[in-house]
């Protein structure tokens, strides 16, 4: 089983620079295309390291099918703001793989900084993503995106459904106007 890990680091600047061992593993090289494809926040391209049959899952946006899974990063690139994103600590076999990002960006509905640091988590088959599962600390978030609200009841669970179900009102929204 052939093993790759992809580190990125930032330089002064500049763009991004990968450093890759000589023989990187090709679900490495699909997780490294679908963050430098967000990194240029190209939706396309995104959507197009994904499966037909994908789900995607994080603590907003819940068990997402592929169709919603596309639609989701359509509509958070289309929406960003002050965007930057970081990659490290790719690694992938035959079957699965992980990444480590950073996304820092202002919070539409606030205007608040955002630092969010992320784990990721992903199943590949035939050179597409079919599961892709991300982490982060959801109070840590909605301290930065909500202020004083974030802060004393971010680490609620009712108010983390509440900015679940907010937000999958917002995809759905989404997904009617743009088909």
């Amino acid at each position: 089983m052939q093993r790759a890990v992809l580190y990125v680091r930032r330089r002064k600047n500049t763009r991004f620079v990968v450093e890759e061992g000589e023989n990187m593993h090709p679900n490495a090289q699909r997780i490294q295309e679908f963050y430098a494809a967000f990194q240029r926040l190209d939706a396309q391209a995104m959507a197009q390291c994904y499966a037909d049959t994908a789900t995607f899952s994080d603590p907003v946006f819940a068990n997402l099918h592929a169709a919603e899974t596309r639609a989701m990063w359509a509509m958070l690139t289309k929406r960003a703001k002050n965007f930057e994103l970081s990659y490290a600590n790719i690694q992938a076999d035959d079957h699965k793989g992980s990444a480590d990002w950073e996304a820092k960006y202002d919070f539409s509905a606030s205007g608040r900084r955002v630092h969010n640091i992320i784990h990721a988590e992903f199943v590949i088959e035939q050179g597409k993503i079919v599961r892709h599962s991300d982490t982060f600390d959801m109070w840590r978030w909605a301290r930065q995106a909500l202020g004083i609200t974030g802060w004393l009841l971010g680490w609620s669970g009712f108010f983390q459904r509440t900015i679940s179900n907010q937000a999958m009102k917002s995809l759905q929204a989404y997904m009617r106007k743009n088909g």
